[in-house]
């Protein structure tokens, strides 16, 4: 599963991260907040969400906008111990 990491600038691509990456950050801390793009399907991050359960980990995800438009959002993602 590759997902994108949200954009730094509304004209930049997302960076494409894999599972494993994502992994080792959460090995590392007790606590971690990611924020993925709108362009990831909802099917894959809540496949990211029953991986981590799966774990014992708490997974909480939430939309944020940061602009007027619709399509101006990403997700933030929150796993913990």
């Amino acid at each position: 599963m590759d997902l994108k990491f949200a954009r730094t600038d509304v004209t930049d691509k997302p960076k494409k991260v894999e599972l494993a990456k994502i992994e080792a950050a959460v090995e590392k801390d007790d606590s971690i907040i990611f924020y993925f793009d709108k362009d990831n399907s909802h099917k894959d991050l809540l496949a990211l969400q029953d991986h981590f359960e799966a774990k014992g980990k708490s997974f909480y995800m939430s939309e944020v906008k940061f602009g007027m438009s619709d399509n101006d959002y990403m997700y933030q993602v929150h796993i913990m111990s």
